[in-house]
């Protein structure tokens, strides 16, 4: 489970994240949404670990990563958007180096490996340089590395950014799976792979949590009935609105 309670974060006067509170479950698949600049990187960045909060704190399970973050945040996988690779290390090369940054067995890597290859369909692609790949494989590979240690809760920002339909299609089908014995939480401003993945929407405007609903009520908030139409209504007031929430 995450829990995050009145988490804000100031870059210099400017605030990204102003009293942000939500708490996910194991099971559901988390879209979050907002405008460009309205706090959605820096609040998966915290909750990953990798940026610390001006205010507030994140719970893993009943942990604070701010006492234990080395021992929480292995139950976690962040897949950032545009995540680096090196090009000049093959597939298993760079699988192994961030098998070896997760500190697993090398019996924990041999399975984890015979698993994502089948998963992710490496097999022809696993001894070859990564600069040599197609974006697409280059995208398995990625989410690959985020998921070797088997995490938890897996965090992705922006996953199915420039993917064809297809890979959109698998992308979709693997969160629905991991699920199924985890928590995933993405960052999107694709409506429809919302609408395809999503259990439930958190919607941030200028930093703050205006809306936490489903795909269904936030389609069905206008007489419309289109989502997109209902996040241009939500993300084009200034100021933002009370967050109305499911729990």
């Amino acid at each position: 489970m995450i829990t995050v309670r009145g988490i804000s974060k100031y870059f210099g006067e400017t605030a990204a994240l102003s009293d942000v509170s939500f708490s996910i479950r194991k099971g559901e698949i988390v879209a979050l949404l907002g405008a460009n600049g309205a706090g959605k990187t820096t609040l998966l960045r915290i909750i990953s670990g990798l940026l610390t909060p001006s205010s507030g704190c994140v719970f893993i399970d009943e942990t604070d990563i701010a006492d234990n973050r080395v021992e929480v945040l292995q139950k976690i996988g962040y897949i950032a958007e545009n995540s680096p690779l090196y090009d000049y290390m093959s597939v298993y090369e760079f699988m192994n180096f961030v098998a070896g940054m997760r500190q697993l067995s090398a019996s924990t890597f041999s399975q984890r490996m015979e698993e994502l290859i089948r998963e992710f369909d490496l097999s022809n692609v696993i001894n070859r340089k990564i600069g040599e790949l197609s974006k697409g494989f280059r995208h398995r590979v990625s989410i690959a590395a985020g998921v070797i240690h088997n995490p938890e809760i897996l965090i992705m920002d922006e996953p199915a950014e420039g993917l064809d339909p297809n890979q959109k299609y698998a992308l979709i089908n693997f969160i629905k799976s991991y699920a199924r014995h985890g928590i995933i939480l993405l960052s999107t401003h694709i409506m429809e792979d919302v609408e395809a993945s999503a259990t439930r929407i958190l919607l941030l405007n200028e930093g703050k949590l205006v809306k936490d609903t489903t795909p269904t009520r936030l389609k069905h908030l206008l007489p419309e009935q289109d989502i997109s139409a209902a996040f241009r209504s939500l993300t084009t007031t200034s100021g933002g609105r009370k967050v109305e929430s499911l729990y």
